[in-house]
């Protein structure tokens, strides 16, 4: 069967290492929207621990300033037990639902405070990114049959 268009493939979901017979499409949308969800996500966690302009807006969104540090580490570990194949995939669930609160939260925060589209497209547009990654996620977890 080698060559085979159901050829063994690394799903991502809960067990690791698996060999599934997903279609290629499918692994192929889960690593492509996961892949840029974490650049996205890792990249806001960079900022809020290292650039002055974030925690300044931070402060503008009325905040604390240890807040967007423990958002930080918080995004990390949720990028963490999303990409390592070992996490399992009740743990991966609640991974996605903390990035679900963070980003209608964040959405909520500069609506609140009148942003305009430049502030708040952003969160937005990750929020499109997390919601394609949980598509695919949850799609290959239901070809294996752990519905978690």
């Amino acid at each position: 069967m080698a060559g085979s268009a159901s050829s063994a493939v690394w799903s991502g979901c809960s067990a690791g290492w698996l060999n599934v017979k997903s279609p290629r499409w499918l692994v192929a949308g889960f690593w492509i929207s996961t892949a840029l969800f974490a650049l996205q996500m890792g990249f806001t966690a960079y900022a809020q621990l290292r650039l002055p302009q974030v925690a300044a807006a931070f402060a503008h969104l009325g905040f604390p300033a240890y807040f967007r540090i423990e958002l930080s580490w918080a995004k990390l570990a949720g990028l963490a037990a999303l990409l390592l194949p070992m996490v399992p995939a009740r743990l991966k669930e609640w991974a996605y639902a903390g990035f679900a609160i963070t980003l209608v939260s964040a959405l909520l925060a500069h609506l609140a405070v009148g942003d305009g589209f430049a502030a708040w497209s952003w969160a937005a547009g990750t929020g499109v990114l997390w919601s394609a990654s949980y598509f695919f996620y949850r799609r290959l977890q239901a070809g294996e049959g752990n519905r978690g």
